[in-house]
């Protein structure tokens, strides 16, 4: 990986911050709790990097992920990535994430199926707790079985995941929430 920099930028829910190399983005980092500490964290896990102005492909990235954190409707699934740091089962999670459209969710166990190993729900999880690119790889739409929550490593914790859900229009369960359109609200899958 050959890492050119990084930038932060704001968005609906704080700060995000993103890294990019010569062919494609190499991490995203959703908000901690202060501008400082999404600085500090990006300056830790991407120390040979200085803070610089985006490129124009990580400017197009920031531009789409924060019309997304805005409730825009766009997948993400064409911005390019540099996964050759990733081991090849979280790659294959990472597909499987990036397939679920905005405002649809999927269960772990769900995703382990679609993997064609139904046993591997823990691991699913464990791949997902180590996403270097959320939200492009959506791991905030990958939920515990019965509609739970499951956790989510990014900063805010689960009330971050459950935000990011709520700007998408996410239907959690079976049945529309409160506040949710029966015909027009998006069905779990």
């Amino acid at each position: 990986m050959t890492a050119e920099g990084f930038a932060l930028f704001d968005t609906p829910i704080g700060h995000c911050g993103i890294a990019w190399g010569e062919r494609a983005l190499v991490g995203l980092l959703l908000p901690e709790d202060s501008l400082a500490q999404t600085r500090a964290r990006m300056k830790r896990l991407f120390p040979q990097m200085q803070e610089i102005p985006p490129s124009p492909e990580a400017q197009a990235a920031i531009t789409r992920i924060t019309a997304l954190l805005n409730g825009e409707r766009d997948d993400l699934s064409d911005i390019a990535l540099d996964m050759s740091d990733v081991p090849p089962f979280h790659q294959r999670v990472y597909e499987v994430a990036r397939a679920i459209p905005p405002g649809r969710t999927l269960t772990y166990g769900e995703v382990a199926a679609k993997l064609g190993e139904p046993g591997a729900a823990r691991a699913v999880g464990q791949a997902l707790g180590h996403n270097p690119f959320a939200p492009i790889v959506p791991c905030h739409r990958v939920l515990a079985a019965g509609a739970r929550s499951g956790g989510f490593s990014a900063g805010g914790g689960v009330a971050t995941k459950l935000r990011m859900l709520q700007i998408e229009g996410a239907q959690i369960g079976g049945t529309p929430g409160l506040f949710d359109d029966e015909v027009s609200a998006p069905r779990a899958t």
